[in-house]
Order: structure tokens, then C-alpha cells, then sequence
């Protein structure tokens, strides 16, 4: 992965989150859906993309953890995520990228063994997968009964899974030991994801709880594919190479 200009980056995020937060609170003492009183601006780190600083990755899991949406980095383009389990980050999300339930958001998984707990995959599927993972690739399977129903397909009951290749979402993954809910970071009417951190924070300052900035992503989204039926389908090209699965866009 290229990081276009990128400087040099430190730890430049306050060494205590009472530093940023309005009313005094650190983000540990803070109750569950602390976004409900959040300051009104969100938070900003800046963190390595190749040897992440732990602190800064323990401070970001606290933050999606009390329930606050995320702008970060993958190996396409910059995603929002916020815990599985918390609706009403979820809900943000969608609102944020002009979303219906239909359209699905993505679990981002840490690898394939965890990828086999919320999908059902049988062996054709699974050496595809395999083939190009990790990478910048969202694969619709099949849901398991560990996929909340309000998060998969409200008829097919599919779910988008990608297993990213970026070493601060993976060391996001590890620290919170459970998938994240992820989508690509487009915002309406764009048709084309945002790159770049500091754009991100100028247009959702007041939305989202945290941008974490690594320097630029590839201004690409995702590879989506539907592996559900007997061929591979391209529900959406992206960065992902089409030439494993036979594809074309």
C-alpha cells in the first residue's frame, strides 16, 4: 500500500482524552452511548500505518466501544465502522451514507477463521476467498445465526464480509476482539470515497466521534462479489482484482 506525501507521524493525540472531552470525562468513565453528549467535535489521531501505537489503538477500541462512529483507514479507501452490536451507531452510519436496509453493510473481520463464524461458507467458496485474502475485497455469503437479523439482508439473509489488509484496522480488529460493522466512506452525492483524513474531518467534524489519519488511502472502494450462487457475480468493482474469480467489470 502507497501513502501519498506522508509525513512523518507521532503521537500527537492528548496523552489523556480529558484533554478533548468537553465535559471533563475521560472516555473510560464514560457511560455507554456517551455520542448522545459528545463534545461537538470529533477527535483526531494521527497513527502510524505500518506500526500503529498501541495507546492510540487502546484509545480508539475505547471509543467504539462507548458506542462512537469511526473514520479509518483500510487497504482501499477510508471506511466509517462502529461496534457490531450497538444499533444506534449502526443507525449513524446509515444516515450519514444515505443508506436503506437493504443496502448492506460490511463486517470487517480480523481472518478467515473468524470470517467462518457469521457466514457460511462451503469449500469452493472458502478457497476462493482464501485466494485474495486478506485484501481489498467484500465477499456477500451466506449469513449464520451469529449475524444479528437487523444486519443482514432483510429477505436473502446475506451479509458483505471483508477481511482488510491495513495494519491499523487489523490491530483495531485484535484490540477489540470482534468484528467491526464497516462501509466505505462515501458520502452523498459523491460517487467516489473520501482519501484523505483531514478532508474527512473537515466534512463530518460534527458526526462521527473519531478520524484516525495514516496518511492517504488508494482512492479506490472495495472489490464487492457475490458469492452466494454457483459463479462469482461483481456487485460493485473496486481496487480488488476481477481476474481470480473470472470476471469482468
Amino acid at each position: 500500500m502507497h501513502h501519498a506525501s506522508l509525513r512523518t507521524r507521532t503521537e500527537s493525540a492528548p496523552s489523556s482524552l480529558r484533554e478533548r472531552c468537553a465535559d471533563g470525562s475521560t472516555a473510560a468513565s464514560r457511560p455507554k452511548r456517551y455520542q448522545e453528549k459528545r463534545s461537538a467535535m470529533s477527535q483526531f489521531f494521527r497513527i502510524h500505518p505500518d506500526n500503529p501505537q498501541p495507546r492510540l489503538i487502546n484509545q480508539a477500541v475505547q471509543i467504539i466501544n462507548d458506542g462512537g462512529v469511526i473514520a479509518m483507514p483500510t487497504d482501499s479507501s477510508y471506511a466509517l465502522a462502529c461496534h457490531l452490536d450497538d444499533k444506534d451507531a449502526v443507525e449513524r452510519i446509515r444516515r450519514i451514507r444515505g443508506l436503506d436496509e437493504k443496502q448492506l453493510l460490511s463486517l470487517v473481520v480480523r481472518d478467515l477463521s473468524q470470517l467462518a463464524i457469521f457466514a457460511m461458507v462451503d469449500n469452493r467458496q472458502y478457497r476462493q476467498i482464501k485466494s485474495v485474502t486478506p485484501g481489498p475485497y467484500v465477499f456477500v455469503l451466506q449469513a449464520t445465526k451469529e449475524v444479528p437479523r437487523r444486519l443482514s439482508h432483510p429477505s436473502r439473509k446475506t451479509i458483505g464480509l471483508r477481511v482488510p489488509d491495513h495494519a491499523i484496522t487489523l490491530a483495531l480488529l485484535e484490540a477489540l476482539g470482534q468484528p467491526l460493522l464497516g462501509s466505505t466512506l462515501i458520502l452523498p452525492p459523491d460517487t467516489e470515497p473520501l482519501n484523505d483524513a483531514e478532508e474527512i474531518r473537515g466534512r463530518l467534524e460534527k458526526q462521527i466521534d473519531l478520524v484516525i489519519d495514516a496518511g492517504a488511502c488508494a482512492a479506490e472502494p472495495s472489490t464487492v462479489i457475490d458469492l452466494t450462487g454457483s459463479e462469482p457475480v461483481l456487485v460493485r468493482p473496486g481496487r480488488g482484482s476481477l481476474e481470480p474469480f473470472g470476471l469482468t467489470a
